[in-house]
């Protein structure tokens, strides 16, 4: 209790994080309000999906990040409701956490889009806990394979349908892959894995719409190469725990399906009473407050930041990262009485890992990268965005570890002891 006036971040994502540090030497109190305990590097949770790395490579206690940051400090605890009037924050346990600005930094969730059957039966990908469990239920559906003698029950067990032909589902596909025919087929060594599938669903007539036409085409190629079906032109229909329908009318026989066709806005924005669009999210100005609320900040995946061609900014990390800083140079700015400019969107480019030696990069001058040079530059990027030496010194090891030995040492089937549960 200082006196200073204190910043309230809720959420500690890229765009959080930025937020926090770009306040470390102005005159606030930081309080960061996430309902888990880490930050996650999410670029690389198709990692712990597809067994490459563990959970605890891709994440970072937020308590941590805030050691050398003494007038930052991190909480664990669930946000269920803002009071606007009297500027408090409601958790779902413990007492209201008041504030003089709010960063809302919540991110996305997995939009099914009222597809029947996949909120049962559809994988997410959005945090850890969702790729640990994809992980845990695909080496199972091996494991299940191998005790039975039912080809079609073991088909419909190593198949993996993924939905979304964006980085992520071209992504995963791609882990797949590897993981299905470099290092399963040597632990499963009497199941024939001729019959394992792993089949990718676009609805667009290309992969990675965001992409140039030619590093979409050779990204497809590439990931057909490595044993891929890529169905173009075709959405899901419906799902069930053992197949996949498609709107084609045609049925996939398989017990795992990945969801990487969406995501909208978290849903405590519509809970707040804001103004939000078709996709939930929040109606911000160019200074990225709620119109209104002058005090009350919105940034990344849950803002609809409007960008300089006048249409929204994607919901894609360096998004966050620059509205975070935004939103604290404008904290910083009325302490002293002075004002900023508008926020301005710079588009760093995009890039995509297909596999091994293989990405895509496309740069904001029209500049492609693919092969190897694309692979090496993604890369060299997530490592020096990863947040702890320990982290990156693990995922480099890993890396290199994969890559001379086809290896992957994350395949464990870790079940939850059910004394434990109870307690």
């Amino acid at each position: 209790m200082t006196g200073r006036p204190q910043v309230v971040i809720v959420g500690a994502g890229f765009g959080g994080l930025a937020t926090a540090k770009a306040l470390a030497e102005a005159a606030v109190d930081v309080i960061v309000v996430d309902k888990r305990n880490h930050h996650t590097f999410q670029p690389l949770l198709y990692q712990v999906a597809t067994a490459g790395l563990g959970v605890d490579d891709i994440c970072y206690a937020t308590r941590g990040v805030f050691h050398r940051q003494r007038n930052a400090r991190a909480m664990q605890g669930q946000v269920v409701d803002v009071d606007f009037q009297q500027q408090l924050v409601h958790l779902a346990d413990g007492a209201p956490v008041p504030y003089d600005h709010l960063v809302l930094a919540l991110g996305a969730v997995t939009a099914d889009y009222g597809v029947p059957g996949v909120g049962e039966h559809g994988f997410g990908l959005k945090n850890a806990d969702e790729a640990r469990t994809i992980r845990t239920h695909v080496l199972r559906r091996f494991e299940a394979a191998d005790r039975t003698d039912d080809p079609q029950i073991a088909a419909a067990a190593t198949t993996v349908v993924i939905a979304g032909g964006g980085p992520t589902g071209v992504e995963m596909a791609g882990g797949f892959a590897e993981l299905f025919h470099r290092v399963l087929r040597r632990d499963f060594a009497e199941l024939n894995l001729n019959q394992a599938r792993v089949v990718l669903v676009e609805g667009q007539d290309r992969l990675l719409a965001p992409f140039s036409p030619k590093l979409s085409n050779k990204a497809r190629k590439r990931l057909e190469r490595m044993g891929v079906e890529v169905l173009l032109n075709t959405q899901v229909a419906s799902a069930t725990k053992s197949s996949v329908e498609l709107d084609d009318g045609s049925s996939i026989p398989a017990d795992t399906l990945v969801w990487a066709a969406g995501v909208r806005a978290h849903p405590l924005a519509d809970r707040l009473g804001l103004e939000t669009t078709r996709g939930g999210r929040v109606v911000v100005d160019d200074q990225l407050r709620v119109p209104n609320q002058p005090s009350v900040f919105v940034i990344g995946d849950l803002a609809a930041t409007p960008s300089t061609e006048g249409d929204i900014v994607p919901q894609v990390a360096p998004g966050a990262i620059q509205g975070g800083r935004h939103a604290a140079e404008v904290i910083i700015a009325e302490l002293h009485g002075a004002t900023t400019k508008p926020f301005r969107y710079k588009d760093k480019g995009s890039m995509a890992t297909i596999g091994r030696n293989a990405a895509v990069v496309q740069l904001p001058s029209g500049i492609t990268v693919s092969g190897f040079a694309g692979w090496a530059a993604w890369l060299a990027l997530h490592l020096v965005m990863l947040i702890g030496f320990r982290n990156r010194a693990n995922v480099l090891v890993n890396w290199a570890w994969n890559y001379l030995t086809y290896d992957r040492g994350s395949r464990l089937i870790i079940e939850p002891d059910p004394v434990c549960l109870d307690r």
